[in-house]
């Protein structure tokens, strides 16, 4: 029998959530200001938690490593969130979005946690408007929408191309007024650097001062971990380049199950890398997919031409031109998920027609002419401009896309030097969001009591490929509508605990434990910096456990990154001291943890002998390059067990998902 206890409630899928919350033990208001909650990380997720428990009366201590929590990750989301209001009346319901996020994540997630989300996101944009988010509106007032992959529908609520700024600012704001009661005690450039568990509970966190370097004792009654994805263990991604699983990572080694870390999503619009010596990549948001048509010259002989600097893509006719999601996809078209839309990118490179000239001329175009002279001829009539020039079609069609997605195109520009409305972008996949992460049950606690982990540190929602603007959605969600009720049942028993020391002996050893790496780095007589290390980890990643994974490369990626942890340990040279503000010593205990994490990736990666959502295995694949699923044999949650630092004795747990609403069949996007 499974030691995973997913907590699901009994009754009908649409009734469990409510039904759930009726059962719950509860903490009476006179007593919340009895307990204490940490909460690690403050972007969507930890900022709309914190807010809201504070609001409720307990005591939070709300830890971010950043110098302010407008300053998460979060803030960089662009296109939007979703949610199934159904504003514009094209047939869009809370079952539509259930069963497209089911649909999309590949049937690899659990069904009443994604019902569930669903459910509450309707919520989520009232209590944003209510907060002053500037979301986009129609002519007459009401909220606009746009459509984003895999869906049909227009549900993604946006404000231009910065959403998640405007969604965290709001959060911000509702932090700040908890702040100036008391409620909630910041703790800015702070880091977790373990958990402590005390008589099985988590009850506080080591954390480390950042700008004096002080190591700190920090108590509570429970702990939530918010700490955002672990794409950067690919060194190259779209994440801030501070973004790191440590937090998630630790709380593992301390026994939460780690979940499906092989699903890692590739978004197919970022800009190409342009050398070697990059350190960060952009993305430019999905959105783009509305408007924008992604296409390749059908010709050789064209491609190696731009690549050459010989032929500007304006100058290819439309008949030469392969729009090749839409030959391929032709119902979804431009739109189809990330995924799928990632690995055509990566076949009609292979085959030779990528379009940049780099060091693996991979690019593809993402091109807005046909959408600029479509909205101007709309706007031509609209203003009963008869027999319209092509300049002015261009300019009204111009203005139509600059107060879509004005800051995306400026962005794009002051990056590459290029004119998106003239010049179509360079796009490429690239690493992006993380679906897998600490195994959670309903109540979004982790295996270890008293931890809860919500927003992309979990695993729970996104299956195996998350959709475009539901990490917005399942951040704010898990804050503001769901942990609030789930902590409280947990706390309930708390009432009478009173504060928890932190002179225990869990804290000491701790903290101990803390300190000894510490002083090892710092009197390491290496030879290597941090980041060598960690650009050999990303070489491998993406290479082997990337877009194309076969059992060869994941073997050989095991191995190889077996051999940079030892490389690591031996010879990582981490300058300055540990009495003030220092960068590489942050680095380095983040690298150290994503060298365990990339060889479980590999290893996860290798034992699922299937292709599904993000994780495409080249061996299970269709005759025409489709994802080849084995439902038969790995229809569950791999949840994996630390056992030490020998990360190939981690022992895997499955939870088997049922589905009892809906029918598991291949996807299809034609």
């Amino acid at each position: 029998m499974s030691k995973l206890d997913s907590k699901i409630p009994a009754g009908p899928l649409k009734d469990k959530w409510k039904n759930h919350k009726d059962h719950m033990n509860l903490v009476a208001p006179n007593n919340r200001d009895k307990i204490d909650i940490i909460v690690v990380g403050t972007g969507l997720a930890g900022g709309s938690a914190a807010a809201t428990l504070a609001e409720q009366g307990y005591n939070v201590k709300a830890f971010c490593y950043q110098d302010s929590p407008r300053r998460a990750h979060s803030i960089a989301a662009q296109g939007g969130i979703n949610a199934a209001k159904n504003y514009q009346g094209d047939g869009d319901s809370t079952y539509r979005l259930f069963y497209d996020t089911i649909k999309g994540g590949d049937y690899r997630a659990r069904e009443a946690n994604v019902y569930r989300l669903a459910e509450v996101s309707a919520n989520i944009i009232d209590q944003c408007v209510a907060q002053g988010v500037p979301f986009g509106r129609e002519y007459g007032g009401q909220l606009d929408n746009r459509s984003f992959g895999g869906v049909q529908v227009k549900r993604t609520f946006y404000a231009k191309g910065q959403t998640g700024q405007q969604l965290l600012l709001g959060a911000y704001s509702a932090m700040s007024r908890q702040i100036g009661k008391g409620r909630i005690k910041m703790y800015n450039r702070h880091e977790m650097m373990d958990l402590v568990i005390v008589d099985g509970k988590a009850r506080g966190i080591i954390a480390r001062n950042l700008v004096t370097g002080e190591i700190e004792r920090h108590s509570a009654h429970a702990v939530v971990i918010a700490s955002g994805g672990y794409g950067n263990v690919y060194f190259l991604s779209t994440n801030a380049m501070g973004s790191n699983v440590s937090a998630a990572w630790k709380i593992h080694k301390k026994g939460a199950y780690f979940a499906n870390p092989c699903y890692v999503q590739i978004h197919p619009t970022c800009i190409p890398v342009h050398g070697t010596q990059q350190s960060k990549l952009t993305l430019m948001s999905e959105s783009l997919r509305n408007s924008g048509r992604i296409w390749v010259p059908k010709k050789i002989e064209d491609a190696v031409a731009i690549r050459d600097g010989k032929l500007r893509p304006e100058n290819i006719k439309e008949e030469d031109r392969d729009y090749y999601l839409e030959r391929r996809y032709p119902a979804f078209g431009n739109l189809v998920p990330r995924d799928v839309a990632s690995r055509a990118a990566k076949e009609r490179c292979d085959a030779g027609y990528g379009i940049e000239n780099n060091d693996t001329q991979e690019g593809v175009y993402l091109d807005f002419s046909t959408e600029i002279m479509k909205k101007g001829k709309e706007a031509a009539i609209e203003k009963h401009i008869h027999n319209p020039t092509d300049q002015q079609l261009y300019d009204l069609g111009k203005k139509w896309v600059e107060e879509k997605y004005g800051n995306l195109f400026v962005m794009y520009e002051k990056i590459t030097a290029d004119d998106p409305y003239k010049t179509p972008m360079k796009i490429y996949p690239a690493v992006h969001y993380t679906m897998g992460g600490v195994w959670v049950d309903y109540n979004l606690q982790s295996t270890i009591p008293g931890c809860f982990v919500i927003g992309e540190a979990n695993f729970s929602d996104h299956g195996a490929n998350r959709l475009g603007a539901s990490a917005l959605m399942q951040g704010l969600a898990d804050g503001y509508f769901v942990l609030p009720y789930t902590i409280a049942d947990y706390l309930s028993a708390d009432i009478r605990t009173g504060a928890i020391p932190t002179s225990s002996a869990s804290f000491n050893e701790a903290e101990k434990g803390i300190k000894e790496k510490i002083d090892f780095f710092l009197t390491n007589n290496g030879t290597h910096s941090v980041d060598y290390f960690h650009k050999r980890l990303g070489n491998i990643m993406w290479n082997k456990v990337g877009m194309g994974r076969t059992p060869e490369g994941l073997r050989e990626a095991i191995r190889e990154i077996e051999e940079v942890r030892k490389d690591f340990w031996e010879n990582v040279k981490v300058p300055g001291d540990n009495d003030g503000m220092n960068t590489e010593l942050e680095k380095a205990f983040r690298v150290a943890d994503f060298l365990e994490l990339g060889q479980l990736m590999a290893i996860d990666a290798l034992h699922r002998n299937e292709s599904c959502g993000g994780h495409f295995r080249e061996d299970h694949s269709t005759p025409d390059g489709e994802a080849e699923r084995d439902d038969v044999n790995y229809k569950y949650v791999g949840a994996w067990e630390y056992q030490g630092d020998d990360i190939n004795t981690e022992v895997l747990h499955k939870e088997e998902l049922i589905y009892e609403n809906i029918e598991v069949k291949t996807r299809s996007y034609k």
